[in-house]
């Protein structure tokens, strides 16, 4: 048996894996997914190498997102319950990632219309199916943060041709477009140097959505647990200093601290949730990641509620 004959059975095996634990695998058969995902693991495990091993190849088919892929090429396979299901599923999420990327509501808007045009295809292919980017879905990342990928790469592809397309008349508008330009380009130039552009994209525009959510849900706080975050925190004062402005004791700010963990955790989740179309999963995935990326004196407000998370008082 060739090389790679032998990677095509453990993609093989690999897929009826992946078919046997999506919770809807869309009535698909195997071999409606095996092409797919012999192109993934071309791209992700052998890309370099002229073979990845059997446990790498393994670990990666069974690390891919089985119901986002399965309804994705269920989508492309003419589906319409498949498509209404996306479209229900992710409409906030693009839309949310459309203002995000947009200067205003009426771009924002044109943008998460141009989205579902791109998704679906706007040609035919050979076999008669629409030719969208559906098909570099690789199911390697959730599926609502590769939509919010898709979402910021447009957005920045709409920009470049805007730009072309401007004819300044004066000197100093020239330069400040040529400056821009180059902006943008060094800024995609980086985004396709990655060995994983649509994650990179994904995080940044993740963690901007984190970020305004957390700054919502320290605005809702009562005065007292905001001038609590704000003396711990940004003036960074220990718990029995902060204790003491406030008038209680130092175990009462702790405890009344690892609640504002608690609360502010929670009141991020739903407004991702609510706002931003994450799911409970995909929220419990990315929280975490986002915040290390966030100012580190922040961070633990985004973590599970510990004790260990307080600093202690100088004895």
């Amino acid at each position: 048996m060739s090389q790679s004959d032998a990677i095509n059975e453990l993609i093989l095996a690999g897929t009826r894996r992946l078919l046997a634990r999506a919770a809807n695998a869309r009535g698909l058969e195997a071999d409606a997914l095996t092409k797919r995902m012999r192109a993934a693991v071309d791209k992700y495990v052998t890309k370099d190498a002229a073979a990845g091993s059997d446990d790498e190849i393994n670990r990666f088919c069974d690390a891919l997102h089985a119901d986002d892929l399965c309804l994705v090429v269920a989508c492309e396979l003419g589906n319409q319950v498949a498509w209404n299901d996306l479209v229900e599923g992710y409409n906030a999420t693009v839309r949310s990632a459309a203002r995000s990327a947009s200067s205003n509501e009426a771009m924002a808007e044109d943008l998460a219309q141009s989205i579902w045009a791109e998704l679906h295809g706007l040609r035919v292919r050979d076999d008669g199916r629409p030719s969208g980017k559906l098909a570099f879905y690789s199911g390697a990342g959730s599926l609502g943060g590769w939509l919010r990928a898709v979402v910021g790469q447009l957005a920045i592809d709409q920009h470049r041709k805007q730009a072309r397309l401007v004819q300044p008349e004066e000197d100093v508008e020239i330069d400040r477009l040529s400056r821009d330009s180059q902006q943008k380009e060094n800024a995609f130039g980086l985004l396709r140097a990655t060995a994983n552009p649509e994650d990179e994209l994904a995080n940044d525009l993740a963690a901007g959505d984190v970020e305004n959510a957390l700054g919502r849900a320290l605005k809702e706080l009562d005065d007292e647990d905001r001038l609590l975050v704000k003396l711990y925190y940004f003036d960074d004062l220990r718990l029995r200093e902060a204790g003491a402005i406030l008038g209680v004791h130092e175990a009462t700010a702790s405890r009344r601290l690892t609640r504002i963990h608690s609360e502010v955790r929670a009141r991020v989740g739903r407004i991702l949730a609510d706002e931003h179309g994450w799911t409970d999963s995909e929220t419990e995935r990315c929280l975490a990641a986002v915040a290390v990326n966030l100012q580190s004196d922040i961070e633990p407000l985004l973590g599970p509620p510990s004790e260990s998370n307080l600093q202690s008082s100088q004895a």
